[in-house]
């Protein structure tokens, strides 16, 4: 009798280093226990309103979402985004002290994201309106916004548009408490039940691990998803998102998160403290 193929979708963000990290798992180069699997791309803000309703089995989140999300999902022990002393960045037309953050409108790139978290730990009394990420440069540039929230390959391409940099959340973060800023990571559906959800785990660490063993490969796919940044750019972007903290958070990513989600309960930005649920690898 033959045992039907489960099948699994696994949602990311059409980002170069999520293109990167799920390398492996794309060309069919990891071990998938007969599991088919799909891929689904979608924009970080959407993952995480789908992940209200647990529409995929395995999906991309900003940390900030998991909170709305703990009691359908548990967390991967690998494939974070964890900003090293580097981060997302607020950017203006002009310099400012950081005291006038809370006097200016602010572009952000969504509400659930880590980025706006980070940003209310930081400075509680903001003006913000969103935009779709990819926006909030031009939207800077072009004075609909007195200063902007900017995340993913932004962070290398500001100056470029004549913007200053005003504070750097990863930085500030780093400086304050000596951790990884965690900004996104990967969740996996509770009602899988544990032996799926450690197979899906352990499809993802594999396909990290074999992205960067193999990174010219990996590179060159992710590049189709690097959204107009020049080679090196793009590999100096993957590389500050996925190293060794995407492998494994290990006890300095976890701390960090610990730390996240206290300091915003403490601070009444989410309503109740977080349970953090991380699946286990034997």
């Amino acid at each position: 009798m033959v045992t039907a193929v489960k099948e699994i979708t696994i949602a990311h963000s059409p980002d170069s280093d999520d293109a990167f990290m799920f390398y492996g798992l794309a060309s069919e180069q990891v071990e998938t226990f007969g599991i088919k699997v799909h891929q689904v791309l979608k924009d970080i803000q959407s993952l995480n309103q789908d992940a209200k309703t647990g529409k995929y089995e395995v999906s991309a989140i900003s940390f900030a979402a998991y909170p709305e999300v703990s009691d359908r999902y548990a967390l991967m022990p690998c494939g974070a985004s964890m900003g090293n002393n580097y981060g997302p960045m607020v950017v203006a037309r002009e310099q400012m002290p950081l005291e006038n953050l809370k006097k200016v409108k602010i572009a952000i790139p969504g509400k659930l994201t880590t980025a706006y978290l980070a940003l209310r730990l930081l400075e509680q009394e903001l003006d913000v309106v969103e935009y779709p990420f990819d926006e909030i440069l031009e939207a800077v540039r072009d004075g609909k916004v007195d200063a902007g929230l900017i995340i993913h390959e932004g962070q290398l391409t500001y100056a470029e548009m004549g913007l200053k940099k005003i504070v750097d959340l990863g930085q500030w973060w780093y400086e304050k408490y000596s951790l990884p800023l965690p900004l996104g990571g990967n969740v996996v559906r509770k009602d899988l039940g544990i032996e799926l959800m450690k197979k899906a785990t352990k499809m993802l660490q594999d396909s990290i691990k074999y992205s960067l063993t193999n990174r010219k490969a990996a590179l060159d796919y992710a590049m189709s998803y690097a959204r107009g940044l020049e080679t090196n750019q793009a590999d100096k972007f993957v590389g500050m998102y996925v190293n060794e903290l995407t492998v494994d958070y290990g006890d300095a990513g976890r701390k960090a998160v610990e730390l996240l989600f206290q300091l915003a309960f403490e601070k009444g930005i989410i309503a109740n403290k977080v349970n953090l649920e991380f699946i286990t690898l034997d």
